[in-house]
């Protein structure tokens, strides 16, 4: 059933656990997303920090239409009880088999495993509600972190890739079961 499509408005979703509520990126992130996002913490990322609030202000409203559409999620990560803005999480080329995952967590919050949990629910949810029974989450060779995170969905290696910064690891994460905790 990969790619089934629903009539799912963004608005409406809401993926939450004990200690996450993840929802589609919307305007109202910008601001707590810009700030948190660092030459360090991309080091390891596929892109780069925007050079001014102009230039990112242009990338997220780029992502609108395809979260309207249904064809990509970007989703602001934020700590249930409090709001506070922890990252983005991915769900990308949803129309393809194999939809890409991808997560950062700003870096004064790494270490308290949100990243992983963050990509469980996401990837749970895309099972359940898209019908996507496996994911593509790609990484640097060398962002041990993030291999623990596919490592620890049952992903693994199944292609690696030279990109314009460095080596690649392509994970295949299988569809997760469905979480006891939301």
């Amino acid at each position: 059933m990969q790619g089934a499509t629903l009539a799912l408005h963004s608005s409406e979703i809401r993926i939450e656990s004990s200690r996450l509520s993840i929802q589609p990126f919307s305007s109202r992130d910008a601001d707590a997303t810009y700030s948190c996002i660092t030459p360090s913490l991309t080091r390891l990322m596929a892109w780069e920090p925007p050079p001014d609030r102009a230039s990112f202000d242009l990338v997220w409203q780029a992502w609108l239409p395809a979260i309207a559409e249904g064809t990509d999620f970007v989703f602001a990560v934020r700590r249930r009880e409090c709001g506070e803005f922890l990252g983005l999480a991915g769900l990308h080329h949803i129309k393809r088999p194999g939809a890409e995952l991808g997560i950062w967590i700003r870096e004064d919050r790494h270490r308290e495993g949100f990243g992983r949990e963050a990509v469980s629910l996401v990837a749970t949810w895309a099972g359940r509600e898209l019908g996507i029974d496996r994911f593509a989450y790609p990484v640097a060779e060398e962002n041990h972190a993030s291999r623990r995170i596919a490592e620890s969905l049952g992903g693994v290696v199944a292609e690696r890739r030279q990109t314009p910064k460095y080596m690649s690891v392509i994970y295949q994460i299988p569809r997760q079961p469905k979480r006891d905790d939301r």
